[in-house]
């Protein structure tokens, strides 16, 4: 059974379009109730479902650990060799959040992966963009699209995988270098 914000039963006929507009956090009211929500039962079925990885082809399997688990700063949760397959499969995870993982996957023949554009981009939510951007620096990583308003960063893997790092809660006061960086290349 559907209901609104504010706990009563959602009006008669109130469908799909409703539960869209539903309010996840507490509504304060300010739409008068009018909102539908999904009972439990109702969000059991919608959130029966779990975000598990991103799988990045890599290849040199070094070099991407130097960059995610050494400059980034991930830890590698588990690894698994397939030699039957030729590859190799490690997932990396932020510190103390393992639930979402990065999967480095190492095929051990040569490949030619492309431009890597065309994957999008992994997030990473930082509680320092400015202390992340320059320890990423300082292990030889471009800051690609600097952190100019405190909030957003844009560096790329050894394959040119876009990874953008944002500010957690609001952004940090602009301050130089950042501010003055323009940005380089494509991110």
């Amino acid at each position: 059974m559907l209901r609104s914000c504010d706990g009563r039963p959602a009006p008669s006929g109130a469908g799909p379009q409703v539960v869209r507009l539903a309010r996840p956090r507490t509504c304060h009211r300010a739409c008068g109730g009018l909102y539908a929500r999904p009972s439990k039962r109702a969000l059991a079925t919608v959130t029966g479902m779990k975000y598990l990885h991103t799988m990045v082809r890599v290849t040199d399997l070094d070099a991407s650990l130097a960059f995610y688990r050494d400059a980034l700063g991930l830890v590698e949760v588990r690894r698994n060799e397939y030699p039957q397959g030729r590859f190799t499969l490690v997932y990396l995870a932020a510190p103390g959040d393992e639930q979402a993982q990065v999967e480095l996957t190492y095929n051990w023949d040569p490949e030619d992966y492309g431009g890597g554009r065309n994957f999008g981009h992994i997030a990473f939510e930082v509680e320092d963009i400015y202390a992340t951007c320059a320890r990423l620096q300082a292990h030889g990583v471009a800051i690609l699209r600097p952190p100019r308003d405190g909030r957003m960063a844009f560096v790329r893997s050894p394959d040119q995988i876009s990874i953008e790092l944002l500010q957690a809660g609001p952004a940090l006061a602009p301050a130089e270098p950042w501010v003055s960086m323009p940005n380089t290349g494509n991110w």
